[in-house]
C-alpha cells in the first residue's frame, strides 16, 4: 500500500510540474483556460456546442475534448464550424493529464485563442485531483442527477470555481431542488458561483456567456496592468 501511494504522489508531482509550464503559457498569450468536468451525460458536450455556437465570432476559442473512447463529442463540437477542436482519447484513462495536454496543445495556435475549454472525462473523482494548468474548473451537474453531488464529491466541488446546473427543463420531472443542491454545494464552498441552464431551451445561456465575457475582460485587464 505505502509503495501505491509512494507512485500517485510520484505520478502528481510529475503532472503538476507539466502543468505549471502549461499555465505559465496560457498567461503569456492571454488565454483563459477552463477545465470543465461533470458525471458523463450531464452535458458538458451540449454546453459547448451552444457556447461555440453563439459566441464563435466574438472570441477565438479552442476545445480539447478528452474521451474515453471514440471521437464523437469533437466531431459534434467540430459541425458548429467554431474554434479549433482537438480530441484525446484517453483508452481507458479516466481522467485527462497535463501530459496529454501538452500533446494536444501542439496542435492549437493559442496566439489566435482566447478561449480554451477543456472537456475533461465524464467523471467526479479523478479529474479532481489532476491540475491541467488551467486558470479554474467549472463543474457542471444536471437535474437528472442528485442533489447531493456536492456532498458526495467534495473534491470537485471545492477545487471549482463555478457550478453550472444544467437540464433545468426537465426539473418537474426529477427529484432535484435547486436551493437544496446550492446549499450542499455552499457546504463544500462557500466562494463557489452558480448559473442555472438549459441547453435544449437556450433558458439561462445568456448568464453563462456573459459570464465568460467577465473573465475574458478580467484575464485581459491582468496582463495589461502586469505590463503597465
Amino acid at each position: 500500500m505505502e509503495r501505491r501511494i509512494e507512485i500517485e504522489k510520484q505520478v502528481l508531482s510529475e503532472n503538476d510540474k507539466v502543468a505549471l509550464q502549461l499555465r505559465q503559457e496560457f498567461a503569456d498569450r492571454r488565454v483563459l483556460a477552463l477545465n470543465l468536468v461533470s458525471s458523463p451525460g450531464s452535458g458538458k458536450t451540449s454546453l459547448l456546442v451552444q457556447t461555440l455556437s453563439a459566441l464563435k465570432a466574438e472570441f477565438g476559442i479552442a476545445v480539447v475534448a478528452g474521451d474515453v473512447q471514440t471521437e464523437n463529442d469533437a466531431q459534434r463540437l467540430r459541425e458548429t464550424g467554431g474554434g479549433q477542436i482537438r480530441a484525446i482519447e484517453t483508452r481507458g484513462a479516466c481522467h485527462l493529464d497535463a501530459l496529454m495536454m501538452e500533446k494536444a496543445l501542439v496542435e492549437i495556435d493559442l496566439d489566435d485563442i482566447d478561449i480554451l475549454f477543456i472537456e475533461n472525462v465524464g467523471n467526479l473523482v479523478c479529474p479532481s485531483s489532476y491540475d491541467l494548468g488551467e486558470e479554474m474548473k467549472v463543474v457542471i451537474i444536471s437535474t437528472t442527477e442528485g442533489d447531493d453531488k456536492p456532498l458526495k464529491y467534495p473534491g470537485m466541488f471545492r477545487r471549482s470555481s463555478l457550478m453550472i446546473t444544467n437540464k433545468i427543463d426537465m426539473i418537474e420531472m426529477c427529484d432535484f431542488d435547486l436551493e437544496k443542491v446550492r446549499s450542499n454545494a455552499v457546504t463544500v464552498n462557500n466562494s463557489l458561483e452558480f448559473i442555472n441552464v438549459s441547453c435544449r431551451t437556450g433558458e439561462g445561456l445568456d448568464l453563462w456567456y456573459d459570464w465568460l465575457r467577465k473573465q475574458v475582460a478580467s484575464k485581459k485587464a491582468t496582463v495589461c496592468d502586469k505590463s503597465g
